[in-house]
């Protein structure tokens, strides 16, 4: 049945949807209003026990098992299907949950459903190979096995993207999965849950659940029958995780910040550029990991940009994210809003300029900021080292190709970057000195199932999306098979 707004949001767990074991729960706020909208269970360590339990059985039990590659590839064709038709609903769950313009989160979630039909393709085409051993009589081949239970830890601000990128190659290659969904802003994750019990997942193969750090994230992340995570979030968290997974050895992957340069040289559209730097600077109102929150302008050109950019803006409408005239909503938390005051009050005092914005609108209430351009003056401006998750641009200037690549480098991140340029062998040799996962010529913040994403530096490691991202999920066995009618050799007699 399609979901209804009204349902409770619950842990699904082993195929069945429960309340925590311990009873706890807690509001989720409307980042619109500041108000309660929900509520939802806050999972213990006996809950990750029991979703980690049943993954494990999941894994041996025939019902999953038993089935061939082609045959999971049809459940994921079915989940598609699923949230294809629960687009709305879902993205408006998540609307209410963290903020998103409405018509960017059902936009998004239509398009998740092509990532899982991706996957699902992909199923039945992860091939072994037939080794020219150098050995006689002997037939050794390799299988790509699933690598267990895996564990995908989601943030909120991109979760129906961010978990399929993780849930749809793990399904595929075999795995069963624990997600662990953000205790910021769960509600569509829990609901999306629903989906997967009507398409028909065996229990155990896949469970929701959510939590703190403590009492979740912790036990399910050191969890001793965990095999692989899959992790989206901050460095800060990345770093517990990694020093947890020393108690399982699980396989990790890291999707963690960015803070990533857009170059335009002198030469570039200038009106494609401002678009570009728009777009990843005040698209998902700036609460993306791949926002191009620093603007390196070629100085003969910044003047013309900065007025672009400030014509373009001067338009954005600012409000609720259920409106579909709004280009900027709310950010999720209101300490992003305070986190984003101090650096641009640092920053002025380390000489930037704020052009326009720099503010909360004084008309709404909720968590608001205007969008806002900071001219700076040096690199070492905090707004061009700081990831501030919201609707903020910094502008450098630059003089030379050599300068521009050097201050695209100066960062401890490396997920995304772009460059403008209409001279081609540039943006060939430009792109290719740029320490990032991602590189983004003439457009920007744009994705695709079959292109891998990740990341350099402190911004992790692992590629999620692509053919790659299903054979990480899987490990090789090896079988050798002696065909010859003769008995084995005496170990013991050297010849």
């Amino acid at each position: 049945m399609p979901i209804d707004l009204t349902d409770p949001y619950l842990l699904y767990i082993d195929g069945t949807f429960c309340e925590a074991s311990g009873g706890r729960t807690a509001e989720s706020l409307d980042p619109a209003t500041g108000e309660p909208w929900a509520r939802f269970p806050l999972a213990n360590a006996a809950d990750v026990d029991s979703a980690v339990d049943a993954a494990k059985r999941a894994l041996d039990d025939p019902a999953w098992r038993g089935l061939n590659a082609t045959a999971r590839g049809k459940l994921l064709h079915r989940l598609a299907d699923l949230i294809e038709r629960d687009a709305q609903a879902l993205g408006e769950i998540e609307t209410r949950d963290s903020g998103k313009l409405a018509v960017e989160t059902r936009g998004q979630t239509a398009y998740v459903a092509d990532y899982y039909r991706y996957f699902a393709g992909l199923a039945d085409k992860i091939e072994g190979a037939v080794l020219p051993i150098d050995k006689p009589d002997m037939h050794v081949f390799t299988t790509p096995v699933p690598i267990g239970v895996v564990v995908a830890v989601v943030p909120w601000n991109a979760q129906m993207f961010l978990t399929a990128t993780k849930l749809g190659p793990a399904l595929a290659a075999g795995c069963t999965v624990v997600i662990k969904a953000s205790e910021v802003a769960p509600c569509a994750m829990l609901a999306f849950a629903r989906l997967i019990d009507e398409a028909g997942f065996p229990p155990g193969v896949v469970s929701v659940i959510t939590g703190d750090a403590e009492q979740c994230a912790v036990p399910l992340t050191s969890h001793p029958d965990v095999d692989r995570i899959a992790f989206t979030g901050g460095p800060e968290t990345a770093r517990h995780v990694i020093r947890n997974s020393a108690e399982n050895f699980a396989v990790t992957t890291l999707e963690l910040g960015g803070k990533s340069p857009i170059i335009v040289f002198d030469d570039a559209d200038l009106e494609s550029a401002a678009n570009g730097l728009i777009a990843g600077n005040f698209g998902a109102s700036g609460q993306s990991c791949v926002a191009g929150s620093r603007g390196l302008i070629q100085r003969s050109v910044l003047p013309e940009l900065i007025r672009l950019i400030s014509e373009k803006s001067a338009g954005i409408v600012v409000g609720s994210p259920l409106d579909a005239a709004t280009h900027v909503g709310p950010l999720c938390t209101a300490a992003q809003v305070a986190r984003i005051e101090e650096t641009l009050a640092s920053s002025v005092t380390q000489g930037a300029r704020i052009v326009f914005g720099g503010q909360r609108p004084g008309d709404l209430a909720g968590h608001y900021f205007e969008p806002t351009l900071v001219e700076c003056a040096s690199p070492d401006t905090d707004t061009l080292k700081v990831e501030m998750f919201g609707p903020v641009m910094s502008l450098l200037a630059f003089d030379d190709e050599d300068e521009a690549i050097a201050l695209a480098n100066d960062s401890d991140f490396g997920l995304g970057s772009g460059v403008f340029t209409q001279n081609l062998a540039r943006a060939h040799r430009v792109s290719s000195r740029i320490r990032s996962g991602i590189c983004w010529v003439n457009t920007y913040r744009v994705i695709s199932p079959i292109a891998p994403f990740g990341g350099f530096n402190q911004s992790g490691y692992g590629r999620e999306a692509g053919l790659e991202s299903v054979l990480d999920y899987t490990r090789t066995r090896t079988t050798w098979i002696n065909t010859s009618g003769a008995p084995m050799s005496n170990p013991f007699v050297m010849r």
